[in-house]
């Protein structure tokens, strides 16, 4: 698949996740066979007023696949600024998001809200497009509810702004998370549009991404969930599609990679932040182990590297009873 003239390899991306899906756990992820990612939720706003937050977010991962960071906003030129800074940080493409439910996004007009405004969508689209010479690509859902699915006009918008691929997250803003994806929403997209197709929603391993692919004819697909606590799953994908064996880490290695992620995190952001963050990345980690429930309470109460180490230990001692 090519994204504009950006090659990209492999089967799976890690899908931007506001609050997770960080410098460190997109460096995990990529050493884990990941194709491509895109960055944490940033506001366009916060770009164009200074907030250093927004503007660390938007810096450029240079981890040996492509990387986009992701921007959100519902105000055409303050998108195509907060672009325009974006590609001067040496990213290699922009991804505009349409599609995250959360209220304090979706509630002023950005994210989701903008499947409800498919001219505004589009403008946004444009601006953005003109603005930079990288690749510009888009994520939406499906549509707002059921009563208003139009996936298929967003993307055709979309593209004929300049769009050189979208993302389809398989539910609608009212659905959240639950039930499952509809997987002929993205079908139907693939159909209507000439640009590479993304499908999101439900990928969790090798057979569920071909299942996904089988379906909907998409170009790619991309791993949200799944990958919290697991950057395996692309090693898993990946051994899936080349037709190679694949053995499940044991759970020392897990337990490293937690570790090493977590290192990460202190080394890229500010350390106790880092630290409060690890609590709910430990607890992914932890997540089907025996004992796992108790392991994981105390995670939340994580305060240093060396009670991370602790519990790691306490979780491997458990499993060898």
């Amino acid at each position: 698949m090519k994204i504009g003239n950006i090659e990209i390899k492999g089967y799976a991306a890690l899908s931007p996740m506001a609050g997770v899906a960080d410098r460190a756990m997109r460096e995990i992820c990529v050493n884990h066979g990941a194709g491509f990612c895109v960055g944490e939720l940033t506001s366009a706003k916060g770009i164009s007023l200074g907030d250093k937050k927004s503007k660390a977010l938007i810096s450029a991962d240079k981890n040996g696949v492509p990387y986009a960071p992701q921007l959100f906003g519902c105000e055409p030129s303050s998108m195509a600024d907060a672009a325009k800074f974006a590609e001067a940080q040496g990213n290699d493409f922009i991804d505009i998001n349409m599609g995250c439910p959360a209220p304090k996004v979706a509630g002023n007009g950005g994210g989701s809200a903008l499947l409800k405004d498919p001219l505004l969508a589009g403008e946004i689209v444009s601006a953005v497009s003109n603005a930079v010479k990288i690749p510009v690509t888009v994520k939406i859902r499906i549509g707002w509810d059921k009563g208003s699915i139009n996936a298929v006009e967003i993307a055709k918008i979309c593209e004929s702004a300049g769009a050189k691929a979208i993302t389809v997250h398989g539910r609608t803003r009212e659905q959240m998370y639950a039930p499952s994806v509809n997987l002929e929403a993205i079908k139907q997209v693939k159909q209507n549009v000439k640009i590479p197709v993304i499908a999101n929603g439900d990928i969790t391993d090798g057979k569920s991404a071909e299942n996904t692919y089988k379906i909907t004819g998409c170009d790619y697909v991309s791993v949200g969930r799944a990958a919290r606590g697991n950057p395996f799953v692309f090693d898993e994908i990946n051994a899936y599609f080349d037709g190679k064996p694949y053995t499940p880490p044991t759970l020392e290695e897990k337990l490293f990679e937690c570790i090493k992620q977590i290192k990460l995190m202190k080394e890229y952001k500010d350390p106790h932040t880092a630290i409060l963050e690890a609590r709910k990345h430990t607890a992914w980690y932890l997540s089907g182990i025996d004992g796992a429930a108790a392991l994981r309470r105390e995670c939340g109460e994580i305060n240093s590297l060396e009670d991370v180490y602790k519990i790691c230990e306490k979780a491997v001692n458990k499993a060898k009873k």
